[in-house]
């Protein structure tokens, strides 16, 4: 029964982040309270995702150390400096809104990329290996790359971010793969287990976050509708880039989706969770929109992949054959 609802929660994800935002915003006075709640909760998520990993994942990387080479440097430095630029050409005096656009772009790889992976026959090694490795590198390179990109404008606790990390996804990961290890795999079906209750506590968080951002939301204005549209156009221009780049080193249909996906999902509500707890709201309200069609975007990428891979495919049977 579990299992079942895990699957249908997984599949009306897309409607259940839009529905959380709104509820958040409708019931802020009575959610507000319960924000102490966010880094536990997403603790006990990245925990629930950990205990089907393991240590030897990360062969993965070692084996091909290219791929995660590159989407490291186009999380953490591409991808943050593009959003720097677009955040200062059209936002020139509004260091917050920039703030949020760069927190967007830096945070790591979302967990829930797997999923995709799996979803279009990726690499799941290779996958498991680049979340693994941009989840314990986060706590150091979030907290320097947002003090170097806009540092100079807004107040930013490199210390207090670290720690916040450690304590919601580092720590838990390290738990959950040791306890995989220690049962030899047995942890996967707790996993499996509690999944959906993992699914409830990101709803939990997203709601909890639109209360914070509500004042914002409510007073609906030009200004929000162009900064939805803004990390809507930074979100598919990660996707693009990450599916560009495999495509230029030529590695095989598997490794590239992976690429997409790593490449072009964030860990969006761990970046939500950082906002709002070590910035003022405004910073969150560009990273909690980002909520509200990141999978969609995943399923929209994945779609025009398969197309795009099919093409291809006949191209070369029919190159192959004359």
């Amino acid at each position: 029964m579990l299992y079942k609802l895990n699957r249908q929660l997984e599949k009306w994800m897309p409607v259940i982040t839009p529905i959380s935002v709104l509820t958040g915003v409708l019931l802020a006075d009575k959610l507000l309270p319960l924000t102490f709640l966010i880094p536990w909760l997403f603790a006990f998520m990245t925990l629930t995702g950990s205990l089907g990993s393991s240590f030897s994942s990360l062969k993965g990387v070692i084996k091909k150390p290219l791929p995660l080479f590159v989407i490291i440097l186009l999380l953490h430095l591409v991808m943050p400096l593009f959003a720097w630029t677009v955040g200062h050409t059209f936002y020139p005096n509004d260091h917050l809104t920039i703030t949020g656009f760069v927190l967007a772009s830096v945070i790591p790889t979302g967990i829930t990329s797997f999923m995709w992976v799996t979803i279009y026959k990726g690499n799941i090694a290779l996958a498991l290996s680049i979340i693994l490795f941009d989840t314990m590198l986060s706590p150091f390179l979030v907290p320097f790359t947002l003090s170097f990109f806009v540092g100079q404008n807004v107040q930013i606790n490199v210390m207090d971010i670290m720690s916040g990390l450690l304590f919601m996804v580092v720590i838990p990961s390290l738990i959950g793969m040791m306890t995989n290890h220690l049962t030899n795999d047995k942890s996967i079906k707790v996993g499996k287990t509690l999944a959906p209750f993992s699914k409830l506590a990101l709803a939990s968080v997203i709601m909890i976050n639109g209360a914070v951002i509500s004042p914002y939301i409510k007073e609906f204005d030009v200004k929000l509708l162009m900064i939805g549209l803004t990390v809507f156009f930074l979100a598919c221009i990660g996707y693009c880039i990450a599916w560009g780049l495999g495509m230029v080193l030529k590695r095989d249909r598997e490794t590239q989706v992976v690429m997409l996906f790593t490449g072009g999902m964030r860990n969006i509500s761990a970046g939500a969770v950082i906002a709002v707890q070590y910035f003022p709201p405004a910073v969150a309200v560009p990273v909690v929109l980002g909520m509200l069609f990141q999978q969609i975007l995943a399923s929209l990428f994945g779609f025009l992949f398969n197309i795009f891979d099919h093409k291809h495919s006949v191209k070369d049977q029919i190159s192959a054959t004359q």
